[in-house]
C-alpha cells in the first residue's frame, strides 16, 4: 500500500505553487516538469540551451492550464553568479518556490589515464557545485516561507563506483554526503530533502555517454534495466508526495541503496570477471578495439 502524501508535502506540491528544475530542458528533468505541471504547479526550467528550453516550454504547454506559468532561464549551473541572478529572476516572476529539482548534470565516460584533468573538473563543477549553488540560491526563500523541498538527483553511480565512469561517480557520490548533512540540519525550518538514485535513464544524456563508453563499461551497464524518463520522473514525484528522503526508481536501485557495502565485494568480483572477458574478446580483435577508441567503424 502506497504511503500517503504527508501534509509537509501536500504543500510543497500544492497546485499554484512553484518549482524549479534545472536541466529541465530535456531527460528526467522535463519529465519531471511535465509531472509537476500536471499537478497545477508554476515550473521554472533552468538550462543551458535557449533554443531547447523554448522547445521544452512550448512541449510542456500542453500538460498544463491556461492560468499555470512555465519559466524559462538559460544559464550554466556551475556559473554561481549568473546562478544566483537567474534564480532571483525566477523568483520574482513566479514566487517564492516550494520545490527545487536538481536534474543538470553531465557524464563523459572513459579510461581514467586517457581523460583529460578538465573533464574531471567540469563534471564535478556542473554536478556537484552546480546542484550546491542552486541549493543556496533557493534556500532563504524557502526558510522564510518556513516549508519546502530539495531533491538532488544523483545516480546509481552514486552508490557503487562503476569502470570508467572515474569523473562522473565522486560528483554522484558527493551529492550523497551533501543531502545526508542537509537532511538533519534543514528539518527543524520545515524543509525536506530527497536524495534520488536513478539507474541508467532513456535520455539524450545516455546517448551521449554511449559515445565514449569503454567496452568494459558497456559490457558492464548492459547488466542493469534501462528506465525511462517518465518512469523516473513518477517515482521522483511520488517519493517528494510521500516526503522520503532516499529516492529508488526501481528494484535494483532499491537493493543497491539498502544493501551496497554488503554486496560490494560480490559486485565487484562480477563487474572484474566482464572486465577480464572483454579484455580478451579485445585481444582477438585488436582493429576492432582500435576503431572504437578513435570512435570509428572498423569497417570505414
Amino acid at each position: 500500500m502506497a504511503k500517503p502524501t504527508s501534509k509537509a508535502s501536500a504543500k510543497v506540491l500544492a497546485p499554484g505553487s512553484h518549482a524549479l528544475v534545472t536541466g529541465g530542458s530535456s531527460g528526467i528533468g522535463k519529465a519531471t516538469a511535465r509531472q509537476l505541471l500536471e499537478r497545477g504547479m508554476n515550473v521554472t526550467l533552468l538550462a543551458r540551451d535557449p533554443a531547447k528550453l523554448d522547445a521544452a516550454r512550448a512541449e510542456l504547454a500542453v500538460a498544463s492550464q491556461s492560468e499555470q506559468r512555465i519559466g524559462i532561464v538559460s544559464v550554466d549551473v556551475s556559473d554561481r553568479p549568473r546562478l544566483e541572478a537567474s534564480v532571483a529572476e525566477a523568483i520574482a516572476t513566479l514566487g517564492s518556490p516550494t520545490l527545487l529539482v536538481t536534474s543538470a548534470g553531465i557524464a563523459h565516460p572513459g579510461y581514467f589515464s586517457d581523460l583529460p584533468i578538465d573533464i574531471f573538473e567540469r563534471t564535478m563543477a556542473v554536478n556537484y557545485f552546480g546542484t550546491l549553488y542552486a541549493i543556496r540560491a533557493v534556500l532563504p526563500a524557502m526558510l522564510e516561507a518556513g516549508h519546502g523541498h530539495l531533491a538532488l538527483v544523483s545516480s546509481g553511480a552514486g552508490l557503487v563506483g562503476l569502470y570508467g565512469y572515474t569523473p562522473y561517480s565522486p560528483s554522484k557520490f558527493a551529492l550523497r554526503g551533501l543531502a545526508e548533512a542537509l537532511r538533519g540540519e534543514l528539518k527543524p525550518s520545515g524543509i525536506g530533502v530527497s536524495i534520488v538514485y536513478p539507474p541508467d535513464t532513456d535520455t539524450p544524456q545516455l546517448a551521449e555517454e554511449n559515445k565514449t563508453k569503454p567496452a568494459e563499461t558497456k559490457a558492464i551497464t548492459a547488466t542493469a534495466d534501462t528506465w525511462s524518463a517518465d518512469g523516473v520522473a513518477t517515482a521522483i514525484v511520488t517519493g517528494i508526495s510521500q516526503n522520503r528522503f532516499t529516492i529508488t526508481p526501481g528494484t535494483e536501485m532499491r537493493v543497491l541503496n539498502r544493501f551496497h557495502s554488503v554486496l560490494a565485494p560480490a559486485l565487484n568480483r562480477y563487474f572484474d570477471q566482464l572486465v577480464a572477458k572483454v579484455r580478451r574478446e579485445q585481444a582477438l580483435n585488436p582493429e576492432e578495439v582500435a576503431a572504437t577508441a578513435q570512435n570509428v567503424s572498423p569497417d570505414a
